[in-house]
């Protein structure tokens, strides 16, 4: 929360982000399956609208074919005059009724009134047609001789009327002939035909009406079908790219940041920019710390010039480098007296002193050092023999300002000894610095002093520091 009030987190919430993807999601499914459900009502309407236009027509051939075999029967008896054909006329009359069935398909198909009227016209005109038949079946019947208790008993009912009665036997033929082959009873079966068609057509085009307009809704529905399915598919896309965008690449960058150990970058969703600030606050305070613990664990509390630890690592590392080095090992002249005369406290700000003139006398590249109680060190870096007069100066300006110390503090001084490397820090290195120490404390202190091989009293301590 701390760190809210300082960096305000501007970002994309993945779980906003998350219920608005689902949301539109479901959205898109539900308008999805609703134009999916209509396509399929629309297909089924264009399905409905060719099956009735198909049964149409079958009930169309059936009307038609059972008209034309009504009549073909009755001509063949005219012709004939067997009772076969009578029994067949008859049994599509009460037993296969193709007309009948055909015109209750139709009506139930079409529900126009106004266009029905002339499917029932037809069929009223076809029973008159059947009349007619019958009728010819009876004078052809008559002429013949037959026995009607054996035929049908429309043929039995039916009345010859007066003028026919007085016909002779070929006058009834010819009669009944006339009646099922006359012009009279083809225009009035073309006037049934004409009914039955224009019925049909009235279907037809009805019918069409209704599959184009089906098939413009069906249309319509792809249509939106397709739109929707792409703008599912635009949504599944711009899922992914957020879900690259939010989520794996910010967790990328921060495992690249974690295993290069630096700072995450502020990147991605809200929660990834929160967790990357908290995750920084946190590297920043052990880093911190890290670094106060490394100062504290390499540097000298009281001086804070770095401590023996240190230099001893310091050390190793230039024993690793060829290049020219450079040692001094420090005494403070008579510290004890200090000590003792003054206190330790006292003590300690000389000690400080010392230290701040050593690390303001000497280069950054430079590494002074508290390796003991008032025993100090210094490792030059890139220094060799050839500079040995400008050190000289640096030791006796800091021994002028020691014996001129601040008012209140006692006046000490630094005894130094140094050596050169042309190999870095070498085995003997140390030991060269220290003994022309010892060669500064047996000249009476307060000075610097180099080791130098060619001098016999660098041998003579050596001798004397080894006993």
């Amino acid at each position: 929360m701390k760190q809210d009030k300082k960096k305000p987190i501007k970002g994309i919430r993945i779980k906003n982000a998350n219920f608005a993807m689902i949301f539109i999601s479901c959205i898109l499914y539900v308008m999805l399956i609703t134009a999916t459900i209509h396509a399929s009502n629309r297909y089924k309407d264009v399905e409905k609208a060719m099956d009735t236009y198909v049964a149409c027509e079958e009930c169309d051939a059936l009307l038609t074919s059972g008209s034309a075999y009504l009549t073909e029967q009755a001509r063949l008896y005219a012709v004939t005059a067997e009772e076969q054909y009578i029994e067949n006329y008859f049994t599509e009359v009460h037993v296969t009724q193709r007309r009948e069935n055909a015109v209750e398909k139709l009506e139930a198909c079409y529900d126009n009134e106004e266009v029905y009227g002339f499917l029932q016209e037809a069929l009223k005109s076809s029973n008159a047609l059947m009349e007619d038949e019958i009728y010819a079946m009876k004078l052809v019947a008559t002429a013949k001789g037959k026995d009607m208790a054996s035929l049908p008993e429309e043929v039995q009912q039916a009345q010859i009327i007066e003028e026919d009665l007085v016909l002779s036997q070929e006058g009834m033929i010819e009669k009944a002939q006339e009646m099922v082959f006359g012009s009279e009873y083809q225009s009035a079966k073309e006037e049934i035909s004409g009914h039955v068609e224009y019925f049909m057509d009235s279907i037809q085009n009805a019918t069409n009406q209704r599959m184009v307009k089906s098939a413009d809704n069906l249309a319509k529905t792809m249509s939106q079908q397709r739109i929707l399915i792409s703008i599912l598919f635009i949504e599944s896309i711009i899922t992914f790219v957020m879900i690259i965008m939010l989520i794996v690449k910010p967790l990328q960058v921060y495992v690249n940041c974690i295993r290069e150990e630096k700072m995450m970058e502020i990147t991605g969703s809200y929660e990834f920019k929160y967790l990357a600030l908290t995750y920084n606050d946190i590297y920043e305070v052990n880093t911190t710390n890290e670094a106060m613990l490394r100062y504290q664990a390499e540097h000298d509390p009281l001086t804070g010039l770095i401590n023996r630890g240190a230099f001893e690592q310091l050390k190793q590392i230039f024993r690793t480098k060829s290049g020219p080095l450079g040692l001094l090992i420090i005494d403070v002249d008579k510290f004890k007296l200090v000590n003792d005369g003054y206190g330790h406290e006292m003590g300690d700000q000389v000690l400080k002193r010392v230290a701040k003139l050593l690390g303001e006398s000497f280069r950054t590249t430079d590494y002074p050092a508290r390796i003991g109680g008032d025993e100090f060190a210094v490792i030059m870096a890139n220094v060799s023999e050839d500079q040995r007069v400008i050190i000289e100066e640096k030791i006796t300006n800091i021994n002028a300002a020691l014996l001129h110390p601040p008012e209140g503090m006692p006046a000490v001084s630094l005894s130094v000894g140094g050596a050169f490397s042309e190999e870095g820090f070498t085995d003997d290195l140390y030991h060269k610095a220290d003994f022309a120490l010892y060669d500064v404390k047996e000249h009476g202190r307060c000075g610097c002093r180099f080791y130098d091989k060619n001098h016999e009293y660098q041998e003579h301590c050596k001798d004397k520091k080894d006993s």
